[in-house]
């Protein structure tokens, strides 16, 4: 006798009708499907995915740890008390039995439930593939020159819209096409409610395709007041972390649309930029006298310089029949230009500048507050705080040994000046 026949005969001897034992065997076999399925499900987590998980940890590879850490492998087994489910549900019921209830509705109605169920759990499945492919991708080469984040996002997009289709379909009873046709008619109006999501996937496309931007990079944006390393870059916002160590969130095709700065080729040229200038009093410019070109020989920086810059002067003016006393005619060494000299000898002597980039001392066009002369050259160290301190070492050295040039350097009267030009003139 097998267990149908067996419940039923049960259930008769319990003192129920024929109809009732039916109906009563029925409901009992439905009960231990759904039990029988749970069981089966437990058993595939306790062992089967325990064994999965073990393999995994001892394979050289670890693709397979990122998609078991994303779930994907667990969130499949809850598929399996469903298809158990599915299968069986029909078995348990006799189409020849006159049962008391519609039975066929019911199992049309847990038919639907269950392929809702199936529907939740494919999405859940396809988002931790999503994600998994994410930390996957990030550990290759290419994510440090693209990020994908944004694509992987609109794909998380078209999955969402195409089970939710399929959702709706169940719960409403009609077909998918119908419900993709009534989809269409309100597009106009998706279109306006996702457009940050549609601008800043086609700005995602723009940032890679050119390769404007990736995580890592610092940029500045005077428009949206952020200065600092940019965090992520999704689908409608990115995120940068200021050097105040605040987190602004701008949009996305605001990359594309927005001017921005993006210093990462200063951070691949091994150096960072130093550009400065001093302002030197014009009238303390003049030419260099016999006192002033000895005390320049005891310059270690300078002592060639000197020497070589003589041997030529005095060829010159030898070759020309003009005398050194001659101001007007004569060529001469200038305070200016030999302080220019020193410090470009200074800069390239200088152990924490970078000596394959740019070294460079110029004079700029005179202004009101004197002659600037810029100091252009690049640290080698790019850490913001050790670069300050390499800036502030460079120009206290200038500011120190200017005098001994006999120059000046130029900044505007203050209070203490008009004070001592106001005792001169009453005394």
């Amino acid at each position: 006798m097998n267990i149908f026949g067996f419940l039923k005969d049960f259930f008769i001897m319990l003192g129920f009708s024929d109809i009732n034992a039916e109906t009563y065997k029925s409901i009992t076999l439905f009960t231990l499907v759904i039990l029988f399925a749970l069981f089966v499900n437990f058993l595939v987590k306790k062992f089967v995915i325990r064994l999965i998980y073990r393999i995994a940890k001892k394979t050289a590879v670890n693709y397979d740890d990122i998609i078991l850490s994303k779930k994907v492998i667990l969130y499949i087994t809850h598929l399996i008390p469903a298809a158990i489910i599915h299968l069986l549900m029909y078995l348990v019921f006799d189409s020849k039995v006159d049962y008391p209830f519609d039975y066929l509705y019911i199992l049309s109605l847990i038919d639907n439930i269950i392929a809702l169920y199936i529907y939740v759990i494919i999405w859940m499945v396809l988002f931790s593939l999503v994600d998994a492919s994410h930390e996957i991708f990030k550990e290759s080469a290419i994510a440090k020159r693209v990020d994908i984040k944004g694509f992987l996002q609109l794909i998380k997009v078209v999955i969402s819209i195409f089970l939710t289709i399929l959702i709706v379909s169940v719960i409403v009873d009609k077909e998918p096409g119908a419900i993709l046709a009534a989809f269409g008619a309100v597009a106009v109006a998706l279109i306006f409610v996702f457009k940050d999501t549609l601008l800043g996937f086609m700005a995602g496309i723009q940032i890679a395709a050119n390769k404007m931007l990736k995580p890592g990079d610092w940029i500045s944006m005077p428009d949206m007041k952020t200065d600092g390393t940019v965090l992520e870059i999704g689908l409608t916002t990115c995120k940068i972390q200021n050097w105040d160590k605040t987190i602004s969130t701008i949009p996305t095709y605001a990359l594309v649309s927005k001017p921005f700065a993006n210093w990462k080729g200063m951070d691949e040229s091994g150096g960072r930029r130093i550009k400065r200038s001093i302002f030197i009093d014009v009238n303390s410019i003049k030419f260099c006298n016999e006192k002033m070109i000895d005390s320049f020989k005891n310059f270690h920086l300078l002592k060639d310089y000197i020497e070589a810059k003589e041997t030529e002067i005095n060829k010159y003016n030898t070759e020309n029949g003009l005398k050194s006393d001659n101001i007007v005619n004569s060529r001469r060494l200038t305070n200016i230009g030999t302080f220019r000299k020193y410090i470009e000898h200074y800069l390239k002597e200088h152990p924490k500048l970078n000596k394959n980039l740019t070294i460079l001392v110029r004079q700029l066009q005179v202004s009101p507050n004197g002659l600037p002369l810029e100091i252009y050259v690049f640290s080698s160290d790019q850490r913001w705080v050790f670069y300050e301190g390499i800036q502030s070492d460079i120009f206290d050295h200038i500011f120190a040994i200017i005098h001994e040039f006999e120059l000046k350097l130029y900044q505007n009267p203050t209070g203490d000046d008009f004070h001592r030009a106001f005792l001169n003139i009453k005394s």
